[in-house]
Order: C-alpha cells, then sequence, then structure tokens
C-alpha cells in the first residue's frame, strides 16, 4: 500500500472524542479524522509526530486530514483501522500467504448471516469467510486486540463458526500495523468475551493468523507472520 499523495507530517495535538482530532500542520491547528474507535492511549499522546493523509479537493469534509500513522518509540504506527482489508489483499494477489494458497480469487465486503465479512476467498481449496481486525497494541513484544470492548467483533468471531459448521472455510486475519510484534494474543483485559469467543472459534475450527507489517512514511506492506497465543 503507497500513500499516495504523499502524506504529510505533522504533530498530534489532542482527541476531542472517537473520530475527531487536532494537529499541527506547518504551525497552524487543523481539524483531524481519526479513523479509529480505539482507545489508543499509548499513541495519541501531544506532541507526537504523525502522518496525515490530505482530504481531496472538493470534498466538503469537516476536517482537512484522516490521521494515518503516529510515531511511536522511534517507529511509525498505522492508526487506520481501514487499512487491514487492502492490506491482506495486496498480500494474498501478490502470492505472499502461505497459508491462503488454496485460493485465487476474493471478493470484498460480502454479506453472509447477519453480518458483513470484509473478504470471500474462493478456489481449488473451496470457499473462505476472512475478516481482518486492525492492531495497533504491543505490550512486551505481545500484539493485543482489541484495546476497548467490541461487541461487533465477538458477533463477527460466531458467525464466523457458524459458517465453519455449514462446511465454509473461515477465518480472522490480525493486521498489526507495526513491525515490533513478536506474536499476537487477544486482549482479556479490555475485553474477556471477545477472547473467550475467538478461543472457542479456534477450538471449533476457525483459522487465526496474525501478521506484522513494514510501514513507513511512503507505504505499509504486509510483513512476516507471527504465532498467536489463546
Amino acid at each position: 500500500m503507497v500513500f499516495t499523495p504523499p502524506l504529510v507530517v505533522g504533530t498530534f495535538v489532542r482527541r476531542l472524542n472517537r473520530f475527531a482530532g487536532r494537529a499541527l500542520v506547518d504551525g497552524q491547528e487543523v481539524p483531524i479524522h481519526i479513523p479509529n474507535s480505539g482507545r489508543m492511549t499509548e499513541l495519541l499522546v501531544q506532541g507526537a509526530p504523525v502522518g496525515l493523509a490530505k482530504a481531496p479537493e472538493g470534498s466538503q469534509r469537516k476536517t482537512d486530514y484522516d490521521l494515518i500513522l503516529v510515531e511511536h518509540h522511534g517507529q511509525w504506527v498505522g492508526v487506520d483501522s481501514r487499512a487491514p482489508t487492502p492490506l491482506f489483499l495486496e498480500a494474498f494477489a501478490a502470492g505472499r500467504l502461505d497459508a491462503f494458497r488454496g485460493y485465487t480469487e476474493y471478493a470484498k465486503e460480502v454479506t453472509w448471516g447477519e453480518s458483513r465479512f470484509d473478504a470471500r476467498l474462493s478456489g481449488p481449496a473451496g470457499t473462505c469467510l476472512v475478516e481482518t481486525k486492525s492492531v495497533n497494541l504491543v505490550e512486551n513484544g505481545t500484539a493485543l486486540f482489541p484495546d476497548a470492548p467490541t461487541l461487533r467483533g465477538t458477533r463477527h468471531v460466531e458467525e464466523l463458526v457458524q459458517a465453519y459448521e455449514e462446511g465454509l472455510g473461515a477465518a480472522v486475519v490480525f493486521v498489526i500495523q507495526r513491525s515490533d510484534a513478536r506474536q499476537f494474543s487477544p486482549y482479556d483485559g479490555a475485553d474477556p468475551v471477545f477472547g473467550q469467543a475467538l478461543r472457542a472459534a479456534h477450538k471449533a475450527g476457525v483459522k487465526l493468523y496474525a501478521y506484522t507489517c513494514r510501514v513507513t512514511l511512503d507505504y505499509m506492506v504486509l510483513d512476516g507472520e507471527v504465532p498467536v497465543v489463546l
């Protein structure tokens, strides 16, 4: 995923609510959209360098920029919760995901049951529903999700179990938008219900995968797979 046009570097000022904040760009304070409902308290600190995507001309938005990256301890971290699916599908289309080599085609935003899943893969291996999740929090080398309660995430996991029981492949892919994680685990401290649902899904046959990302101001790309520790 190449950032086009190039990101604008600014300085984070404050968060106003879940989806709105303020940043400094060229010495001027501007409104920004925060495309992530997670808490991200360790990332969204005053004075942190940020990478911002300029809103298209004529978009009539209330905010001038989208928050895409935050610098944390000397590395860029992606915070855009819309990014995981494009990152996953980009790597899938390039044939870089060994776990999904039995599939050759994909469709985005597929409805099944009462949920809309991020992707449906198809090919010689059959059909597989995939839900991607954006991960930003890493503690002591362990990537953690979620960092706030997610009823939607729990519902997706439970419906993937139903899909699997009806003969479909089913997978949850955790896209860690940073490079410093050595493993992934559900964050029971933030949402124990999601953790229970994820463990039950794994036991039922739903596949779980986690990938780190290589992140720069110019691009972000799915990188290495790390183990999922339940």
